[in-house]
């Protein structure tokens, strides 16, 4: 370093040349050592001349000489105490890294510097899990939370609209099935009794008459031979229902054969063989049902006031 610099730096007296730097904790200059780990370096980078060297003591001196005349030939002069200094500290592996041994720790610390890797899948596996948790509460867990406030309500609506006891009394029936499900813990029955509810209040709303089916291409009546009894005949009258407007609706009617129930634009209604035969003979005469009004439903009735005998019984699917 020059005097001027030193007298910049404050670094030392004008005329007295710069200590070389030290490595903090070392009593050697920092060049010096640089010159070891390349030293080091260029031995690990001939392992085969190191491992060969190194086991042979008697030609320690033989190798020093070898790296001489490496760093001679690429101009760089390598004093011999660095030379040593960098094949003990090869032998001693000073400048080696060791890999901390195997433990809790190292493993944590590895799954973390990994987190990149990982963390894309866990992320995406807990993402699916919640969104299944949100649809899960979603479908189930909250519905069934409110099955008590649905009954109430549904059953309430029901009733101001029922105009008979027998509606009031069916309604009454669906609402203590409900509530007697849910304290046995029974969610399925207390579903089943609201959709009995629902099914009712819509029933309760609807207005229309029964009339017979009498279309081109279309079936006016059906017979069935029941399963219990092959001697014997099922008749049913096809229906439909037509509000006052002259629509079609679709009613919800349960299926005495499936005992499930359906909503439906026409249905069977069960009557009597001769009620079947005149019906028809009716459709015979001329093409044409004459008398094709089978009953009339009124808003608040949960059951239509029948014109033809019948035993109320339906099909949905023939």
């Amino acid at each position: 370093m020059s005097t001027e610099a030193a007298a910049d730096t404050g670094a030392g007296p004008v005329g007295e040349t710069a200590a070389p730097a030290m490595i903090a904790g070392s009593s050697h200059p920092l060049d010096e050592v640089m010159l070891a780990m390349d030293v080091v370096d260029t031995l690990r980078r001939r392992e085969r001349l190191v491992t060969a060297e190194l086991d042979d003591l008697d030609r320690k001196e033989d190798l020093k000489e070898r790296l001489r005349k490496i760093y001679a030939a690429q101009g760089i002069d390598v004093p011999d105490h660095v030379i040593e200094q960098g094949v003990a500290a090869l032998e001693e592996g000073r400048f080696t890294y060791a890999p901390p041994p195997r433990s809790l720790t190292t493993r944590l610390a590895r799954i973390y510097v990994n987190r990149g890797n990982w963390g894309k899948w866990v992320g995406g596996i807990l993402g699916v899990m919640i969104l299944a948790a949100v649809i899960h509460y979603v479908s189930f867990v909250a519905p069934d939370a409110e099955l008590p406030e649905d009954l109430a309500r549904v059953h309430s609506e029901a009733i101001a609209l029922a105009e008979n006891d027998q509606a009031r009394e069916t309604l009454q029936r669906y609402l203590d099935a409900g509530r007697s499900a849910l304290r046995n813990d029974d969610t399925p029955g207390a579903r089943l009794a609201l959709r009995e509810l629902e099914t009712a209040l819509t029933t309760l709303e609807q207005e229309y008459n029964l009339r017979i089916v009498n279309r081109p291409g279309e079936q006016t009546g059906v017979w069935r031979v029941p399963d219990l009894n092959t001697n014997a005949r099922n008749y049913y009258i096809l229906v439909e229902a037509v509000d006052p407007t002259g629509r079609v609706l679709r009613v919800p009617i349960r299926n005495e054969e499936t005992r499930e129930t359906e909503t439906v634009a026409i249905w069977g209604l069960r009557v009597d063989e001769q009620t079947f035969n005149a019906v028809a003979r009716d459709k015979r005469d001329d093409g044409i049902i004459e008398r094709d009004r089978f009953g009339y439903k009124g808003r608040g009735a949960l059951v239509p006031r029948y014109d033809m005998p019948t035993t109320g019984g339906a099909i949905t699917r023939w």
